[in-house]
């Protein structure tokens, strides 16, 4: 769950739930996320196990969670909306995930492999949410759905961001965020 559902939500179910994120956060400074516990973010956050269950799932749901509100926060602090129709715009979100994923996999993923999947859905699921509203506001007759061509924007942003990240002695993020605009903008038709 990202942030923009959040907001929509009772006042004390935001205030556990940043306290569960939060709690999240802090112990990944400290050990592997595969080593922390359920009970270990409880109790990190102050809260009861079954309070966590009432929230999430499991850790794994907590932490895309965690990372969604995250990289939706650095979207929102530096203005990045996506009407359909801008390029910059588009630009933007390219740099937003080449500048988050290269923070995030530097500091916390490098020894927690068993993340990388749960970063790389929660960051897809922002951008696709992200683009799919652009779209919808300026609507394309096209034989493709607006949500094939999000995801599929979204998952080569990502890919190729990625990619970016693990090259060495890469080109600066403005660089390769122009790059990769001019990569996927044909995807919208």
């Amino acid at each position: 769950m990202t942030e923009t559902t959040v907001e929509t939500l009772d006042p004390r179910v935001r205030r556990t739930r940043e306290l569960l994120r939060s709690a999240l956060g802090n112990l990944l400074k400290e050990k592997e996320f595969e080593k922390i516990s359920i009970q270990d973010i409880a109790d990190a956050a102050t809260l009861n196990r079954a309070t966590f269950y009432d929230h999430y799932d499991d850790k794994f749901a907590l932490l895309e969670c965690m990372v969604g509100t995250r990289f939706n926060e650095l979207l929102a602090r530096r203005g990045v909306r996506f009407d359909g129709s801008c390029d910059s715009a588009l630009k933007a979100i390219v740099l937003g995930v080449c500048d988050y994923l290269q923070e995030v996999l530097r500091t916390e993923c490098e020894r927690q492999r068993q993340m990388e999947p749960h970063l790389e859905s929660a960051v897809v699921a922002v951008v696709r949410q992200m683009i799919l509203e652009g779209l919808k506001l300026r609507p394309r007759q096209s034989s493709v759905s607006p949500e094939m061509v999000a995801s599929t924007v979204s998952w080569a942003i990502f890919g190729a961001a990625k990619e970016w990240v693990r090259t060495p002695d890469r080109c600066p993020s403005e660089e390769i965020a122009e790059r990769v605009t001019t990569l996927v903008t044909p995807i919208f038709g």
